[in-house]
């Protein structure tokens, strides 16, 4: 009897403990990844984190408008109907600009960034590249799991979109006194310009830069029309 309970009581070696951590990290990510694939993420690390508060008002795809996704995808990711989580192009032109020493630049995908925005949290510096390994395998997930419409939608729902904002219900309510499901082209484009610094780009009169790249987006917000770009969140 003693020698049994020694034998229940025997711990796996050490240098097998890591695989059995892994073995959790990937069984616990799975199961999160699946929950949310039917359940809107009630909250995100990054929200936990905003010292300006919360305002977000989750809303299902079907109830904002198509500029808004044609706008995304015109901004942030015109290969979304086309890649498979990474647009290797975007992120070998990014290595090779960072590398040059010129102003950081990622290659992010709108996957990458919702795997992010969900999953994992922000940072800068040695933390931004501790969380690029575990970004590589959530966006994994999510676009096996589920699919290129369910990271469209959580994506427009948990995207910060201005001070203490997430999300373009939100953020069109807080600009433009409305909901998500009636945006113009142009307001559509003004609110994807500003996601790259939501904190620092305002949505209503911008000016210079943000302006430009406004006007830019709107316009091709027409080509992701016109080529079907965002055909896979439709279909």
């Amino acid at each position: 009897m003693a020698t049994s309970s020694r034998a229940r009581k025997r711990k796996l070696p050490w240098y097998l403990r890591p695989f059995k951590w892994l073995l959790w990290f990937v069984a616990i990510s799975a199961a999160w990844v699946l929950v949310y694939a039917v359940v809107p993420p009630p909250v995100t690390f990054t929200m936990l984190a905003d010292s300006n508060g919360i305002a977000k008002d989750w809303e299902s795809l079907s109830n904002i408008d198509r500029n808004m996704v044609r706008a995304v995808i015109a901004a942030e990711d015109g290969k979304f109907c086309s890649h498979n989580g990474f647009d290797r192009e975007a992120i070998e032109e990014a290595i090779e600009r960072n590398a040059k020493g010129k102003k950081l630049r990622g290659g992010s995908t709108v996957s990458q960034q919702t795997a992010k925005n969900v999953f994992l949290w922000q940072g800068s510096g040695w933390a931004r590249y501790v969380r690029k390994v575990p970004e590589v395998w959530f966006t994994f997930l999510i676009e096996t799991i589920w699919g290129k419409r369910r990271i469209m939608e959580v994506y427009l729902n948990v995207a910060e979109t201005g001070i203490g904002t997430y999300g373009v219900e939100a953020g069109a309510q807080r600009y433009f006194n409305h909901g998500a499901a009636k945006l113009t082209p142009r307001e559509a484009a003004r609110i994807a310009a500003i996601l790259p610094l939501p904190k620092k780009r305002e949505a209503i009169s911008p000016s210079g830069f943000t302006r430009r790249y406004g006007n830019m987006i709107t316009a091709r917000i027409g080509v992701v029309r016109r080529d079907g770009l965002d055909a896979c969140v439709y279909k």
